[in-house]
């Protein structure tokens, strides 16, 4: 009798443990190498923590580019990926509308040639600025902000090119998020790289994770599980706390930049633009 209770306890264990495990869904994302994607992977895992639906995150590092992103997005290969957003990227997509930099991608410095830094001294009017050439990937929503407002754009697929495209002066300058640039320079000691002193541009440009549009359940989810990260004061603890942002702090000098505004007519109406929780002052920094 102990025997067969033994047996049937063990039975029970088995089962149960087998159908938790089952109950895991597995979410999978490439972060293409993009230097936001740790801070990015970190805030899902934040959101996924903050539900009672159980995912796994499963991230590859196939260097991939957006327009392939993409594509395995929509053809069910990957669940999830994250970029800048725009309302095309939107329309094919379903964006969670938590901005996840909180709007710093939109205030943009540059990576330029260390010996090009009197060329941008000489800067100060918006058509002053319009005169140079900058250095974007292709289907970049940041691409498509600046072309419409005059910018004249050197466009390149692959990521990593454009660091040795502005070191051989091929264009005058890589506009970064404020957030990007100083780890991407220290990662590429071999150019004659520079973060760029004294300029800044912005726009509103949300960076957001992205579902299929067929994953309704999955984009309810991560959007429960922001907000209540939000409201419990951990998002802003890991936003503060990320080295990129403790290097905009350290040595973006914001304040003291000279500032350019543009407008973004690829935003989305949907924007979440009254949340003012969501989005930073640059003043701030």
């Amino acid at each position: 009798m102990r025997t067969s209770k033994l047996a049937c306890f063990i039975f029970l264990f088995a089962f149960c443990s087998y159908t938790q495990a089952a109950d895991v869904k597995t979410l999978k994302a490439n972060d293409s190498n993009d230097p936001n994607g740790p801070y990015t992977v970190n805030m899902i895992k934040l959101a996924l923590e903050h539900i009672d639906t159980k995912y796994n995150l499963d991230v590859g590092h196939e260097n991939f580019t957006q327009a392939r992103t993409n594509e395995e997005v929509g053809n069910g290969k990957l669940d999830i990926f994250w970029t800048s957003s725009s309302q095309d990227v939107e329309n094919e997509f379903q964006p969670i509308r938590i901005p996840l930099f909180k709007g710093l991608l939109g205030c943009r410095i540059f990576i330029i040639n260390k010996n090009n830094q009197a060329k941008f001294d000489q800067i100060n009017t918006l058509e002053d600025l319009k005169k140079l050439k900058f250095g974007q990937g292709r289907t970049w929503g940041d691409t498509k902000v600046l072309e419409a407002n005059g910018f004249n754009i050197v466009k390149v697929s692959k990521y990593e090119n454009l660091f040795y495209m502005v070191d051989g002066e091929r264009f005058d300058a890589f506009p970064r998020g404020v957030h990007e640039p100083f780890e991407e320079v220290a990662k590429h000691p071999n150019l004659n790289l520079a973060v760029e002193k004294g300029l800044m541009i912005i726009y509103r440009m949300p960076f957001y994770v992205f579902v299929s549009k067929n994953n309704q359940k999955l984009a309810k989810d991560l959007e429960d599980g922001f907000n209540k990260a939000i409201a419990d004061g951990s998002f802003d603890k890991l936003f503060y706390s990320s080295p990129q942002i403790k290097d905009i702090i350290e040595k973006a000098n914001m304040k003291n930049r000279k500032v350019f505004y543009l407008d973004n007519p690829t935003l989305s109406k949907e924007t979440p633009l009254n949340r003012k929780e969501l989005w930073v002052d640059p003043k701030d920094f």
